[in-house]
Order: C-alpha cells, then sequence, then structure tokens
C-alpha cells in the first residue's frame, strides 16, 4: 500500500508550507488551480499538498490518499466494508482520478494514475 497524495488542509497555508520547508527541506510549488489551489511538494513516493478550505463548512483535515489500480474498484470495497463516499470519483486531467471516504470517523481518499 503506498500513499500517493498527502493533503492537508488548514486556514494558514503559508505557515504550514513554510514549517515543512524549514524542518524537512520539502520545496512546494505556487498553487495549483487543478488540486484546489494547493501548494504542493514531492514526498517520497508521492505529494504532499497544502490548501485553504474551499467552501466555508470545509474543516481543516489531513487526508491521505492511497494508490489505486481502480478507484471504482476500490469504492465498491469501502462501502462493502461500512465506508460512506463523501466526494465520488473525479478525473482530474494531468492527474488522474481521485474519491473520498469517510471510515472509523476519518477521511481516507484513494487515486488511481
Amino acid at each position: 500500500m503506498q500513499i500517493h497524495y498527502l493533503e492537508i488542509v488548514t486556514p494558514d497555508v503559508d505557515a504550514v508550507c513554510n514549517a515543512y520547508e524549514q524542518s524537512a527541506g520539502a520545496q512546494f510549488c505556487a498553487p495549483e488551480e487543478s488540486l484546489g489551489n494547493a501548494r504542493v511538494a514531492d514526498i517520497a513516493g508521492g505529494r504532499i499538498g497544502v490548501r485553504a478550505p474551499m467552501h466555508e463548512s470545509e474543516t481543516p483535515v489531513i487526508r491521505p490518499y492511497f494508490l489505486v489500480d481502480n478507484v471504482e474498484i476500490a469504492l465498491e470495497s469501502v462501502v462493502k466494508m461500512g465506508g460512506e463516499i463523501i466526494h465520488p470519483a473525479m478525473e482530474i486531467p494531468g492527474f488522474g482520478k481521485f474519491a473520498i471516504y469517510t471510515q472509523g470517523g476519518n477521511q481516507l481518499g484513494v487515486w488511481e494514475v
């Protein structure tokens, strides 16, 4: 199992990015519109994205997206195991397809490239 994308939603994007830059040597790009204006940096095996909430009801969260061969098949398995889909599969041109679900009180994602 591999984390493909680690998403951090925070009201203070610059502070979080600066902390990772100073403590871990991360190098974040300018905001990436296709990823909700996240500032993205490469990590071992994937990427980390830090972005602000996209609407007033979105709260801060750290959400791992696990790399899967097929998002739809992964979601079927999640639902069978009691998970609830909160964002259906969606294609992001140039980045792949993702979906978000909740399970055990946590938000998790799956990502297909």
